[in-house]
């Protein structure tokens, strides 16, 4: 990086070439006070707060949209400055109300401190009364009720055009007659929208769950790591009378950056929901739950599992877990099933391929760092909706293109993902395969090498357009080049053919391969050893029948991919406990419930789709008799007489279950002897997705989120070729069919869908009788 010389203030620093005065100012710990320019944004040079004395300048310039030169010299405290900042701050406060004591930005206002420390004591506006801009409704999420506060930085607007990709807000009218508002009043729905809180430097757009709940000054702050996706989003969490009351992020500029999605801000509602657990409960005979004391709950667990275990065999005894579970959960759960003598456990709820074992040969990751991404020149993205599955991913792919990246899509839903996108290929969920194979093959064309037995019989067909242009940009000389895996393609029945595939197609182009894979923790899941050892192709935990089932943080109605086939097989069985921290997740199929710590209530380890690993504390005490999952499974081992189980704190526990040389074991080789093609002969197939709300417990409790647009209630959505195939109309109520139910839904026209799908969002109540989220379906008009 090229330096150059400048004076600030009378002294002489270098500077990096390029920079601006604020940028440059501020590495000699000097401050220029600014309202609209933000490191992260474009300078809008609008609000005139930072304006600097430059020499031989005739008048005061703009800091954030003034570049430094070799040589110049700069004063951010003279007289002439400080009239200028006096002036700006007298002029924005012509029309900004001053009503501190109840605006929600009280504290934490920069207006308030900057007014402060660069205005006048004394307002000399006397002329006629304030204007007053009518408030706006932004949706559950956003609070745009004092508008007038607004001092038209833009902040909002450009992080909206550049950050979350989509202009949700805009400017309309001009001077005085000048607001922010959204198109036609429509609500601000990007994932990425409570980021516009934190930017915004007044009390213009606040927090509509947090609004009013509390003061600044009477919150403590505590670091946290997110669990509701691979990213590992660093938080700051908001504490009050011992809740957490807001959540805001904490900059990682190697992970998060200063930005956090909207589920990582406002998931902590359901931390504090009524539907919380704070006691041991147990049904009794007649059906009724009952609460119990810690010692007969972990006795009661111990005396069925040995039962169990001695009557019908440890084989009968199954864990499920949750990608959220931490490192040290996964470690003590797996221990304990170990030593049962059980090998039925798993945290991979939405696998569906028992061969996934097979093809990939090591740990699944994503083969690269977070800022790795924004470098590559090209990209394929097989199976995933981004901004749903990895909303800060999808941000990192944004820039990417924004520098020229060719980003390409094969999937099964033509989601607008606010990129600019260079292709994009959506058919059904058990044809992408085919459509890498066929990628294959005319890159093999290309460049006249011979192709496979696999895929010999290949025809290719109206995709070859596209596809040729996919494999000519990977085939560019000296260009970074990356295909990742999505959570969709991971979960597909042939994803092992799908996945052999594309990594037949990474090798033949040196390119990267790297899975995005899903929770919070799923490479803690692999390190941990919380999957099946054996890796023979039979019925998995999620199939077969058991006697007991143990199932930590999970729904398995909700949160398993075929959850009523799982339901079926757990109601069944003689024993099954939920280590749950909500009554609702378990209560339909529970014998006993042991209320086991959030995130926010307990210590453990997270390793992110990047592979790092992070630690966090709880940032509040337990709900009333809770516990952290980990002092559980210790208390259960111990009484088991089961060695290995006396750790007195996580850290002793992450000393063992998380080797120093763990990345190791990370790897993406793929085993290719698996390539192939399958033939689809049912006609009409579900595509699936988990909205991004409603990922896992802590989501599908959070109040403001399940308001949200992306939480409606589903319906099924299918295109003009497939309306006509099955003689249906827009807005018809027909009846959706599997081999394991059937439900009643509204059918909706979108051609976003590809031919021959029918697509249904799972995790809800209402479609999960359907079963798996590929499964073959059936539909029938209903008559009104």
């Amino acid at each position: 990086m090229q330096m150059i010389e400048i004076t600030v203030n009378g002294n002489k620093v270098k500077v990096p070439k390029g920079s601006n005065l604020i940028q440059a100012t501020k590495q000699t710990g000097c401050f220029i006070p600014h309202f609209c320019y933000h490191k992260k944004l474009s300078v809008a040079a609008n609000c005139r707060m930072c304006l600097v004395e430059v020499e031989k300048s005739p008048k005061v310039l703009p800091a954030c949209s003034t570049i430094v030169n070799e040589g110049m010299v700069v004063y951010t405290d003279s007289k002439k400055v400080k009239e200028a900042q006096n002036s700006v701050i007298e002029f924005l406060l012509i029309n900004h109300p001053l009503d501190c004591p109840v605006c929600d930005q009280g504290g934490e206002c920069q207006l308030q401190d900057l007014s402060v420390g660069y205005g006048k004591t004394k307002s000399r506006y006397t002329e006629k009364e304030k204007r007053i801009v009518f408030h706006k409704n932004l949706g559950p999420l956003i609070s745009a009720e004092e508008m007038s506060r607004c001092i038209h930085c833009t902040r909002c607007i450009r992080f909206g055009q550049e950050i979350a990709g989509v202009m949700e807000l805009g400017m309309l009218g001009r001077g005085e007659k000048s607001e922010i508002s959204t198109f036609l009043g429509n609500y601000v729905e990007s994932e990425l929208s409570g980021n516009m809180i934190d930017l915004c430097p007044v009390g213009a757009l606040t927090s509509k769950p947090f609004r009013f709940k509390a003061r600044t000054w009477e919150l403590s702050r505590r670091k946290s790591i997110s669990p509701h996706d691979s990213t590992g989003t660093n938080l700051t969490m908001q504490i009050k009378d011992d809740y957490v009351a807001r959540v805001v992020p904490f900059e990682n500029e190697s992970i998060n950056e200063c930005w956090i999605s909207d589920r990582d801000r406002f998931s902590y509602e359901g931390l504090n929901s009524s539907d919380r657990l704070s006691h041991p409960l147990f049904k009794d005979v007649n059906g009724n739950w009952v609460e119990i004391s810690w010692n007969d709950a972990l006795d009661k667990v111990v005396s069925n599992l040995l039962n169990i275990s001695n009557k019908y065999g440890p084989e009968e005894i199954g864990a499920i877990a949750s990608e959220y579970s931490t490192v040290e959960e996964f470690y003590l759960l797996s221990k304990l099933l170990s030593n049962l003598g059980s090998d039925n456990l798993d945290f991979r709820t939405r696998k569906n391929d028992c061969n996934l074992d097979n093809v990939i040969e090591g740990y699944p990751w994503l083969g690269m760092s977070f800022e790795d991404i924004e470098k590559l020149d090209v990209v394929l993205v097989v199976g995933s909706r981004l901004r749903n599955d990895h909303p800060l991913l999808a941000h990192r792919l944004r820039k990417a293109a924004k520098s020229g990246a060719k980003v390409f899509l094969i999937n099964s839903y033509r989601s607008d993902e606010y990129i600019d996108i260079a292709g994009q290929l959506t058919v059904v969920p058990s044809k992408i395969h085919r459509v890498l194979a066929k990628l294959s093959v005319i890159l093999l064309k290309l460049e006249n090498k011979p192709i496979p037995k696999e895929f010999e019989f290949l025809d290719l067909d109206e995709f070859e357009p596209l596809l040729s242009v996919i494999a000519k940009e990977f085939l560019v000389k000296n260009k970074k080049t990356a295909i990742l895996i999505g959570n969709m393609a991971v979960s597909l029945p042939n994803s092992s053919k799908l996945i052999a595939n594309a990594g037949y197609f990474a090798d033949i182009v040196k390119s990267d391969l790297g899975f995005l894979t899903y929770g919070a923790n799923c490479i803690g899941g692999y390190i941990s050893g919380f999957f099946p050892k054996k890796k023979e192709c039979k019925s998995s935990i999620f199939d077969k029948p058991l006697k007991s089932y143990l199932i930590l943080h999970s729904d398995p109605y909700l949160d398993v991919d075929n959850g009523a086939k799982i339901l079926e097989n757990i109601q069944k069985s003689e024993f099954s406990v939920s280590f749950s921290s909500y009554f609702s997740t378990a209560k339909n199929w529970a014998n006993i419930i042991l209320p086991v710590s959030p995130f926010s209530e307990t210590s453990g380890t997270y390793i992110n789709s990047q592979g790092m690993s992070q630690s966090f504390k709880g940032v509040v005490k337990p709900l009333g008799f809770s516990r952290p999952a980990w002092k559980i499974f210790c208390s259960l081992g111990r009484l088991l007489n089961f060695p290995g189980f006396d750790y007195t704190s996580s850290d002793l526990i992450k000393e063992v279950s998380l080797p120093p040389n763990f990345k190791t074991k990370l790897s993406n080789r793929i085993n290719i002897s698996f390539i192939g093609i399958e033939d689809n002969v049912n006609l009409f197939e579900r595509i699936a997705d988990v909205p991004i709300y409603r990922s896992d417990a802590i989501l599908r409790a959070s109040c403001s989120l399940q308001r949200t647009k992306a939480s409606e209630l589903p319906s099924l959505r299918l295109n003009t070729f497939t309306l006509n195939k099955l003689n249906l109309l827009s807005g018809d109520v027909v009846k959706v069919s599997s081999n394991y139910g059937s439900v009643k839904l509204t059918a909706i026209h979108d051609e976003l869908v590809p031919d021959n799908g029918l697509y249904i969002s799972a995790t809800f109540d209402s479609t999960s009788a359907l079963g798996g989220s590929f499964e073959f379906l059936n539909v029938e008009k209903l008559e009104c």
